[in-house]
């Protein structure tokens, strides 16, 4: 049984524990810190969308179209469906001469009820524009768009989701190389958005993540891709996430030092690159704002060199306060010391 690694208080009592596992490892496969079961393969979701992104830049599409950081940065993104974020992907598709129906992610409402308030108020309806994945999935028409060649893009791109299409392949040939786990036995299921998605083990992720954080294990052309999307991501990462978000928050806060990316179910991944890790986090009751958010920012306190206003920021996101309908506080979330030892 993996332990527990986030309690719940009410008052003083613990009300609720989360348990989970979690592996810290460096770019040569050394497992830096663990606990629970790292071996065990699960699902990383949207947690991988930055190593999903590496073929955008490594293929020559991201140049090739004149992407900048924004939309870089939204390529690896779980948004909010804010109308910056839609405007960004709907600018990557125009600059390949794509539109919005090109994409095979799916239309949901924007996950940002002031946005999905505003585009209800207009009198619109939610497209594949607003969809959290919509720029992960521009970011493959692009990349779709050079893989056709002189063949129509729009003709090749039907499809893309399916693991058999080049796209797809490039993805997943990209997983297995920064992994370094083998992907053809591996257990496969279909994402929120339509794409293929393989369990792999905690402690793989974690290493394809020390791996983009330093460049040490990747290709030539994977490790420059990863220090750009890196740069970008930091440079905006409003597109990331979004308003409110942990991913933008802390990022904004600590740049280039931090790279990070939530994913659905309890999935939390991040490159510290000055430190040479990497970082997976699985909760296994799937929460993600109550415990994985709470376990990475545990993490990254733990082992980042903070000081002053960075060290009161981390920790606001590690024992977040907990209050009631009438804005009495009632408890908090914290971390057990299963995480706070990592600081040793």
């Amino acid at each position: 049984m993996n332990p527990i690694l986030v309690n719940v208080l009410r008052g003083r009592y613990v009300e609720s524990r989360h348990r989970g596992a979690f592996a810290v490892v460096d770019a040569e496969g050394t497992v830096v810190a663990e606990a629970g079961d790292i071996d065990r393969p699960i699902y990383p979701r949207s947690a991988v969308k930055l190593l999903q992104a590496l073929p955008l830049v490594a293929s020559g599409a991201a140049e090739r179209f004149g992407l900048g950081d924004a939309e870089l940065a939204i390529a690896c993104a779980s948004h909010n469906g804010e109308a910056a974020h839609a405007d960004t992907a709907a600018g990557m598709l125009a600059k390949a001469g794509l539109d919005v129906n090109v994409l095979e992610c799916g239309a949901h409402w924007p996950a940002y009820e002031a946005a999905g308030r505003a585009l209800a108020q207009s009198g619109q309806q939610p497209s594949a524009l607003h969809n959290n994945c919509s720029g992960k999935h521009a970011g493959f028409a692009c990349l779709g768009c050079m893989l056709a060649g002189r063949e129509d893009p729009r003709g090749f791109l039907l499809g893309y989701t399916q693991p058999g299409h080049p796209v797809m392949r490039e993805v997943s040939a990209v997983l297995q190389a920064t992994t370094g786990f083998d992907l053809r036995d591996a257990p496969q299921g279909i994402d929120g958005c339509s794409i293929p998605t393989y369990a792999i083990p905690l402690r793989r992720l974690a290493l394809a993540f020390a791996r983009v954080g330093t460049g040490v294990g990747l290709s030539p052309g994977h490790a420059i891709a990863a220090r750009q999307l890196r740069g970008a991501i930091a440079r905006a990462p409003f597109m990331l996430a979004g308003t409110g978000r942990f991913d933008t928050r802390v990022i904004e806060r600590l740049g280039e030092r931090a790279c990070l990316k939530v994913g659905a179910e309890g999935v939390y991944c991040a490159a510290l690159p000055e430190l040479g890790l990497g970082v997976a986090i699985k909760m296994d009751d799937g929460n993600n704002a109550r415990a994985a958010e709470v376990a990475m920012a545990a993490t990254i306190e733990a082992l980042l060199p903070l000081e002053g206003d960075d060290t009161a920021f981390m920790r606001g996101l590690s024992e977040p306060v907990l209050k009631n309908w009438n804005g009495t506080e009632v408890g908090q979330l914290a971390p057990t010391e299963t995480l706070r030892r990592l600081s040793a």
